[in-house]
């Protein structure tokens, strides 16, 4: 299947991949630069081929963001190693039902909610700005299990945004601040990610040589991308998250009313 990819796309699809490595470092939702130039660039492929072939750069960026973050934020490691597990198991409960059936009707319900998140983080400026402490420990153990089989599904059945509704569930059910919601998402996100590869792998949807060449470039994209949200810290990104939310509503709603 790589001889019908040509040079240039090959250059367009490692730019695109650049750019979302280093937007999904800072606050998720890279597949929306990604997604859209790779179903573009690659019209001959199969849906689940492309959307195979793009978890690899999205693993590589998201390990590299993860790693640099990991660095510079206190993590709780029993907690995420959890939700982890349990993230990857539904990630690739979702991609096996993708390759079954569609997940368009989705879209309208995902817009409505994006809407009302844009909204209320715009309003409530401290939303994100500060760690919440007064959660106990048996509703943290259940929130966290809640979000993460959520959005594992989500990512492995639709994609789109995962990183950034990771990060909106790990301050607004866990009561993170940005910063270590940012960081704490790349881990889940890993684990989303490796769950729905191992799935395209045994179907065998993955151009290696579209790849491997998007992941290096999706690595570089995410390391810059990590050091420069840990040096800015919680406003830079609340900022950074309402653009990505409000492009992620642009993309949804495009989707409902005019496809």
């Amino acid at each position: 299947m790589f001889d019908q990819i040509d040079n240039l796309t090959l250059i367009f699809l490692c730019i695109a991949s650049f750019g979302a490595g280093f937007v999904d470092a800072i606050v998720g939702g890279g597949g929306l630069i990604q997604m859209p130039i790779a179903l573009i660039m690659m019209p001959n492929f199969p849906v689940a081929t492309v959307i195979g072939t793009l978890k690899i750069p999205a693993f590589s960026g998201t390990f590299f963001a993860a790693k640099e973050y990991v660095k510079q934020v206190k993590i709780d490691w029993k907690r995420i190693a959890l939700m982890c597990t349990i993230a990857f198991s539904f990630a690739f409960l979702g991609s096996e039902l993708l390759t079954k059936m569609g997940n368009s009707y989705m879209k309208p319900i995902l817009f409505c909610i994006l809407i009302v998140v844009a909204i209320y983080t715009y309003s409530k400026k401290s939303f994100g700005q500060a760690q919440s402490k007064h959660l106990s420990n048996k509703s943290l153990l259940l929130r966290s299990i809640l979000l993460s089989a959520t959005i594992g599904f989500y990512d492995g059945f639709i994609g789109p945004g995962t990183g950034s509704f990771l990060v909106l569930g790990f301050i607004a059910l866990l009561g993170y601040d940005f910063l270590h919601a940012s960081a704490n998402a790349k881990l889940v996100n890993l684990s989303t990610n490796f769950g729905s590869i191992l799935l395209f792998i045994l179907k065998g949807s993955i151009i290696w040589g579209v790849a491997i060449p998007m992941a290096i470039c999706n690595a570089v994209g995410g390391l810059l991308g990590a050091k420069l949200a840990i040096a800015k810290g919680n406003q830079f990104i609340r900022v950074f998250f309402l653009i990505i939310i409000c492009a992620t509503i642009l993309r949804f709603g495009y989707d409902v009313f005019f496809k």
